[in-house]
């Protein structure tokens, strides 16, 4: 029998908090998280949601400043995603992220909580030159794999799933998910879960790819890699001035 939750609690960066997918119905952005949260609202009606992720974090500050929160408020089911920002830095240590993630979960599982954990979907074909840091990915997929099967966690593995080698799925920056994406990672959350996906989320893409080259490497690299190496030289990131954008538990319907 399926197990059944009342309330989940999504923690980690841009990819849980949304980026990508704006709110049909707002100025926000949505996301995976969302839509599942709203497929789980439908099959067990009491289910509430909150979502404490913030675009730009690293693993460590997800730890510090969202962990403890999302105990706090003893969800039955939890997601973390973290450490695809540390892999594109220098000092990537993925030994320590390993064993704090491990801790992360121990301290989970401890409350009570299931924990859902994800592999990254492959972003290194959509950028030019991210191929060289391709084994930190799979070395930090590798963590994932082996602290989910420590702890009996629910792994999503989007790394596996091909269908994100599809530039229509990736946004115009090729390092965020775009809506289509969103609604494919959505998919795959509630199948790990036992939740029934909505249908439409696996309509068939548009029928004129977008170009895996929507714009030249120098306009792509003036609109979305400048600003980003503009950041780290001024120790600046993209959620200095973000807030959790649903900080507390509360019915989805």
């Amino acid at each position: 029998m399926a197990a059944e939750y009342s309330s989940f609690v999504a923690i980690g960066d841009s990819f849980t908090e949304g980026v990508g997918d704006p709110d049909p119905d707002g100025d926000r952005d949505r996301g995976w998280a969302d839509l599942f949260a709203v497929r789980a609202a439908e099959q067990w009606p009491a289910f509430a949601y909150a979502n404490l992720a913030i675009r730009g974090r690293l693993f460590d500050r997800i730890v510090d400043e969202q962990v403890v929160p999302a105990i706090k408020q003893s969800p039955d089911l939890v997601s973390f995603a973290a450490g695809g920002n540390d892999a594109l830095r220098p000092g990537f240590n993925p030994v320590q992220l390993a064993t704090r993630l491990h801790e992360v979960v121990r301290l989970f599982k401890a409350s009570g909580a299931e924990v859902v954990l994800f592999t990254c979907a492959d972003v290194t074909p959509h950028i030019p030159g991210m191929a060289m840091l391709r084994k930190r990915f799979i070395t930090t997929n590798d963590a994932y794999k082996k602290v989910a099967k420590r702890h009996g966690a629910v792994l999503v593995d989007l790394w596996g799933d091909r269908a994100f080698d599809d530039p229509r799925l990736w946004s115009a920056d090729r390092l965020h998910l775009n809506t289509l994406g969103h609604k494919r990672v959505a998919h795959d959350v509630c199948l790990a879960l036992d939740v029934e996906p909505d249908p439409a989320w696996l309509d068939p893409l548009p029928d004129h790819p977008r170009p895996r080259r929507d714009m030249n490497g120098v306009q792509w690299a003036g609109r979305h890699l400048a600003p980003w190496v503009k950041r780290r030289l001024t120790g600046k990131s993209s959620g200095d001035t973000v807030h959790p954008k649903r900080p507390e538990l509360t019915k989805v319907k």
